[in-house]
């Protein structure tokens, strides 16, 4: 027969173990889901950026933004404006979740994504100017297997 306080330390040991599942259930959750891939996205462009790696930030476009430019003019562009114009050679940035988005549209002219993902994306320079931040409304939609981003052109 248990006595009183071992009841007491099995119930203790059950509500603790349910918790912990219930924790491990709910990050194993997060971290698999679509919110938070398509944030990783947004992240690993930002990063690349970041380091003027601008050929692997073009990787992780929607094909509707790479018929925009080619590889080239993208990466040209972006080096000029960013390098070029504002004297940096790179910048901080912080990622703000806003929210998803049924039947979102890039153009008037393109076709509704069934879902995207938008953040709001504040990058801060340092350069020959002064100290300046941008900010830019990111989307991620999936392409298949793979999420992508996209920018608003409406």
């Amino acid at each position: 027969m248990m006595r009183k306080g071992q009841r007491s330390m099995l119930l203790l040991f059950i509500i603790i173990s349910i918790c912990s599942l219930i924790v491990l259930i709910g990050s194993i959750n997060y971290l698999f889901s679509s919110s938070n891939q398509s944030k990783k996205v947004v992240e690993a462009f930002y990063t690349y950026e970041q380091s003027a790696d601008f050929a692997d930030s073009w990787e992780l476009l929607h094909p509707l933004m790479k018929d925009r430019w080619s590889k080239t003019q993208f990466m040209t562009d972006r080096l000029h404006v960013f390098v070029g114009h504002y004297g940096t050679d790179t910048f901080q940035f912080t990622i703000e979740e806003d929210n998803k988005i049924k039947g979102w549209k890039m153009a008037k002219e393109s076709e509704p994504f069934d879902v995207a993902y938008k953040f709001k994306v504040i990058q801060t320079y340092k350069g020959k100017y002064g100290k300046f931040s941008f900010l830019q409304e990111v989307y991620v939609v999936k392409d298949e297997e793979e999420w992508r981003i996209l920018w608003d052109y409406n």
